[in-house]
């Protein structure tokens, strides 16, 4: 995608930051068939008791504009605004047949879920490779998610014991803290690692991802184009864009 090939240097970098969907698993897919399960029944239910029809979710355009890399209930709150609907936050123990942002984003869960179930994860095998490689020659490898089924999707796909470090949507509700764009908890896994984010690279696959880099001035900030959006993804932070991490180098 890029004219040279994006390198990870051990001299620059003592740390790398993966991002989980997208970037070291296969789970995009199935995170944007749940999103598009959950917001074309809502929006016909929707559509039936005012008279309005809604455009329905789309899962390249609005997947990667308002549901990727982010909390879930951000992502239900932003594409509904989308479509000019505001629902009240609720609770986070909402059922997940009820009408607000946690009451949908929950119902998402049902939904996601269920692919899992049916379908499995699968890791990308080039991103695991480059994982390794790092590790044995003493980078440090650490995973931040905004998922809270990050240990569920590790387990399914194998990949437990892959990462020194790992940051994810349940310690980020434990610690208050924002989700992507915002680059907290980037910064946190960059804590927990013991390396300052000048020393650390980031890889990504959402715009709020790799802007969350950006924003936490890591040195280097990789995107990975899983959605045909490598422009968007340089304008919102990436230093370089890839299809896939095999186009990724390492400088010893």
């Amino acid at each position: 995608m890029d004219p040279s090939p994006p390198a990870i240097s051990r001299a620059r970098h003592d740390a790398v930051v993966f991002d989980l969907d997208g970037v070291v698993t296969q789970t995009s897919i199935v995170h944007s068939a749940a999103w598009k399960a959950l917001f074309d029944s809502y929006l016909r239910t929707r559509a039936a008791h005012e008279g309005h029809d809604y455009r329905p979710f789309d899962e390249k355009t609005d997947y990667g504009l308002y549901v990727d890399g982010k909390p879930r209930y951000d992502g239900v709150r932003d594409f509904l605004a989308s479509r000019d609907i505001e629902l009240p936050w609720g609770h986070p123990s909402d059922p997940p047949e009820l009408e607000t942002v946690c009451g949908l984003g929950n119902r998402k869960n049902v939904f996601f879920n269920a692919e899992v179930k049916e379908h499995g994860i699968k890791a990308y095998a080039s991103t695991v490779a480059l994982i390794h490689r790092l590790r044995e020659a003493g980078v440090r490898v650490g995973l931040m998610s905004s998922s809270k089924n990050t240990a569920m999707i590790l387990d399914v796909a194998g990949l437990t014991d892959l990462f020194e470090v790992r940051v994810d949507g349940v310690a980020g509700e434990e610690l208050s803290l924002p989700g992507k764009p915002d680059p907290a908890m980037y910064l946190e896994t960059a804590r927990r690692l013991g390396v300052a984010p000048a020393r650390a690279a980031v890889v990504e696959d959402a715009l709020a991802g790799v802007e969350a880099g950006r924003r936490g001035g890591f040195d280097l900030v990789i995107g990975v184009d899983r959605l045909g959006q490598a422009q968007a993804l340089r304008e919102h932070g990436a230093d370089v864009v890839v299809k896939d991490l095999s186009e990724v180098t390492f400088e010893e």
